[in-house]
């Protein structure tokens, strides 16, 4: 199945358990793939045809915006999108890191990877 990847998506966000990540934020990396029959878009040349990668990225960004306590939340949020906003998807997946989370250790990123088909 074909895909389109968007990678490297950085973000500055509010989410966490602690009060002070609340506060104080901190940056966030995505990258999402999503995958869908581009057989279509590749001869119409058409956009409305194809998995548009801005809308992918409108959607990591309004949902990073929104503050929640854990990074599922806000990973599950995004592929509902998706899948809302892009009826060719077939399945996506998502990997949202927290950069330099604050935990008790020297720690560059914590991650979630998760994945929805139709």
């Amino acid at each position: 199945m074909d895909r389109i990847e968007v990678e490297g998506i950085k973000l500055f966000g509010y989410h966490g358990c602690l009060d002070e990540e609340g506060k104080i934020g901190t940056d966030y990396r995505v990258n999402v793939t999503v995958w869908g029959d581009l057989s279509r878009p590749a001869q119409t040349d058409d956009l409305h045809d194809t998995l548009d990668y801005v809308i992918i990225n409108r959607i990591v960004k309004e949902e990073v915006a929104i503050r929640s306590k854990l990074i599922e939340h806000v990973a599950n949020r995004i592929l509902n999108r998706l899948f809302e906003e892009m009826p060719p998807a077939q399945k996506a997946e998502i990997k949202l890191s927290k950069l330099y989370p604050p935990i008790n250790g020297d720690v560059e990123s914590v991650s979630v990877v998760m994945s929805l088909a139709r």
